[in-house]
């Protein structure tokens, strides 16, 4: 099942955000799971200040305990996520 993880960061959060990014790139890469992500930016992509990603898991809860392990979320780095059902419609799909 599809599901959009959509992580907003507390404000003036740069510094964590790349404290911990290797370690967030790792466990994405490790879950398996993501059909696409990479973060939010303001609008001239000179900081990054969110997260976005679309996987693909059996349900709800394992989306959500995706998140609550996430590296970022576990610094502290998110002031709100959401786990959101996804139907794919446009573009290419694996």
């Amino acid at each position: 099942m599809l599901f959009c993880l959509i992580c907003t960061d507390k404000p003036n959060a740069l510094e964590l955000r790349l404290a911990n990014r290797e370690a967030h790139l790792k466990y994405w890469g490790a879950a398996g799971c993501v059909k696409i992500g990479g973060p939010f930016t303001n609008d001239d992509a000179s900081v990054m200040n969110g997260s976005m990603l679309v996987i693909d898991v059996a349900d709800r809860a394992a989306a959500e305990k995706l998140v609550a392990d996430d590296p970022y979320n576990k610094a502290g780095l998110f002031a709100k996520t959401e786990v959101r059902a996804w139907k794919w419609l446009l573009g290419p799909k694996e």
